[in-house]
């Protein structure tokens, strides 16, 4: 009879080797569809089955081609995590290199872009392909403590035979994911790795609060830089009577004047000093500061947008858009994994919903609605006015589009939204027959 998965945690704490047999058992018995003498821990059942799913071959030890090293100086360098690099190192390295275990960083792709620790080790991760350049997405190489937390979005350990592809089997990751802290958008993951010997069950929460470190430096070195630019712009804004406000190159605001403050506007990919209309904004001129732009807020009328066209992009594992086209023009918006699950939620009920039904819809409970409306407000404020409230609704006569996955199942795999797995559990089509039809659907 199969126990329960904490049984393994259990077993692993108190006898690794015994919990790596087990374990072994488990996996060839779950993938031949025979009961085992223990369930697999959710996680990893879950993503397993993503594997089974996807082709990936257990038996097969296959590896993507390595990023030259051009290619991976130039990530480096465009990444945000070589700013916290220094926390990394100083809360996993010492106690790595005694545990013999290393340290490995990847970029949101799963590219291995920084490498360190017991030297022993890194010889024996090179037998396997855990090199400098190499992708250790989940759809490439099975499940593991790169390319899983990364889907699912959380820190997972993944212990001997819990690897999906059987050569990994002698090795143990340690994984957590780094988001950029001003939107959730996924920038890394930071894993710890060493043989399944060396492994210790605290270092899932080891290498998480790490992580969250390293995102508390990012968000120090965010408000600096606001910082910075709200002194240079202090005495512009001092001098224009209108609506203006001073915002960095990824929109974020510093200062505004005339007008209530803005988190964030969405700016144009490219942006010129040439006349635009933003979202929420209307029609706008631009101006470089040192560090950003100042954005003065026209009071002319827009001439009118004529049809408006948003696509929800859900057909990635780890990146999601919303693309919102009219006739004055096209901008995207990269989506957190929250954002995204709520604009999916509207995109299936374009009749609207109410805060309470959200809050049942992602929490299971529709109480939670002072969370629901500061993050609708969030939403709001790069939407602008194609995104209604009372209830919340996409515009009546907007086409909406949603690409999505080609399996529901692979539907937002982080997300442990009820709103969403129901969408999982039926086709795409049946599900959203349930309420008002999507506009469009791609896969």
């Amino acid at each position: 009879m199969a126990h329960s998965p904490s049984d393994v945690a259990r077993l692993t704490a108190v006898d690794t080797a015994r919990a790596a047999r087990v374990l072994d058992e488990v996996r060839d018995a779950t993938l031949s569809g025979q009961p085992g003498p223990l369930d697999p821990r959710p996680v990893i059942g879950e993503s397993w089955t993503r594997m089974l799913r996807g082709g990936v071959d257990p038996d097969h030890d296959f590896r993507a081609g390595l990023l030259d090293h051009e290619e991976i100086e130039r990530r480096r360098r465009d990444s945000p995590l070589r700013h916290v690099l220094p926390v990394l190192r100083q809360g996993l390295l010492s106690v790595a290199d005694i545990t013999h275990h290393i340290m490995v960083v990847a970029d949101g792709e799963g590219r291995l872009l920084w490498r360190e620790g017991s030297r022993p080790v890194l010889r024996r991760a090179d037998g396997f392909g855990f090199e400098l350049g190499a992708d250790w997405g989940e759809n490439v190489v099975g499940t593991n403590g790169i390319g899983t937390p990364a889907v699912v979005r959380r820190p997972v350990q993944v212990f001997a035979a819990e690897h999906f592809v059987r050569t990994h089997a002698t090795w143990t990751c340690t994984g957590a994911p780094i988001t950029d802290p001003r939107d959730g958008r996924l920038i890394g993951v930071v894993d710890i790795s060493g043989p399944w010997e060396s492994m210790h069950p605290s270092s899932l929460a080891w290498v998480d609060s790490v992580a969250k470190l390293a995102e508390a430096r990012l968000r120090e070195r965010h408000l600096a830089s606001l910082d910075r630019l709200r002194s240079v712009a202090a005495p512009v804004l001092a001098r224009i009577t209108g609506r203006a406000l001073a915002v960095d190159r990824d929109g974020w605001t510093a200062a505004v004047t005339g007008m209530p403050h803005l988190d964030r506007v969405a700016l144009p990919a490219v942006l010129g000093t040439d006349r635009i209309r933003l979202p929420s904004l209307g029609l706008c001129s631009v101006e470089p500061l040192p560090g950003g732009w100042l954005v003065r807020v026209s009071d002319e009328r827009c001439a009118p947008r004529g049809a408006t066209r948003i696509e929800l992009d859900l057909g990635q594992p780890r990146r999601w858009s919303v693309t919102v086209a009219d006739g004055a023009g096209t901008w995207s918006h990269e989506l957190s994994p929250r954002h995204t699950e709520l604009l999916y939620l509207l995109a299936l009920h374009r009749t609207g919903r109410s805060a309470a039904d959200l809050a049942d819809d992602v929490f299971g409970d529709p109480g939670r609605t002072v969370t629901v409306r500061a993050e609708m407000s969030r939403v709001r404020r790069y939407l602008g006015s194609v995104l209604e409230h009372r209830p919340y609704r996409f515009p009546e006569d907007a086409e909406v589009q949603v690409v999505l996955p080609e399996n529901p199942l692979d539907l937002l795999p982080h997300s442990t939204a009820p709103g969403v797995l129901r969408s999982r559990v039926l086709p795409p089509r049946e599900s959203w027959a349930q309420s008002r039809p999507i506009t469009g659907y791609s896969a």
